[in-house]
């Protein structure tokens, strides 16, 4: 979620009720927060000096108003051009995908090559597991456990397949 915060705060300054709103507004259709959670998050970014604030309204609540300190541009952009990590493949990628204009246009062909391969990565496990499943004999009182287990991993390769396409389409476009 830091990251995410960074990326919001490096299109424009931004209070935490201007955030929330930023998260509802888009963030929110690949990344879930609460309230707290994202207070947690600008505090922490606060202490490790990645953010600092900008502004304070005047008013009894005293709106701050947080920007992107240097060292938060290098911890951002070493995010965005790292290795896809975690174990939620959508998120990773659609985090990046969302703030990619934030990057150089030479920074960005890398990126997309990253995320298509992790997909491809994570693709090819299910495969291998999916080919281990063809030679296993179910017992007949698991037979209706093991077909519902066996449609998740096969929405999970076709889920893939759909990404994988999706991003070649993307970088082609964009590239």
């Amino acid at each position: 979620m830091a990251h995410v915060i960074l990326g919001l705060l490096l299109i424009t300054p931004q209070s935490f009720y201007d955030l929330i709103k930023a998260f509802e507004a888009g963030v929110a259709l690949f990344y879930s927060a609460s309230s707290g959670s994202i207070k947690r998050a600008l505090d922490n970014l606060l202490a490790q000096g990645l953010i600092e604030v900008a502004s304070v309204e005047a008013g009894r609540r005293g709106r701050k108003v947080y920007r992107v300190t240097d060292a938060g541009r290098e911890e951002f952009r070493a995010w965005m051009t790292g290795e896809l990590a975690g174990p939620n493949l959508e998120t990773a990628a659609l985090s990046r995908l969302y703030f990619l204009g934030l990057l150089e246009p030479g920074e960005r062909a890398p990126v997309l090559g990253r995320i298509t391969a992790r997909i491809e990565s994570d693709m090819a496990t299910l495969t291998v597991l999916d080919e281990r499943l063809d030679a296993v004999d179910v017992p007949d009182e698991y037979c209706d456990i093991a077909t519902h287990q066996r449609a998740a991993l096969d929405y999970g390769i076709a889920s893939h397949r759909f990404m994988l396409d999706w991003f070649h389409r993307h970088t082609d476009r964009s590239g």
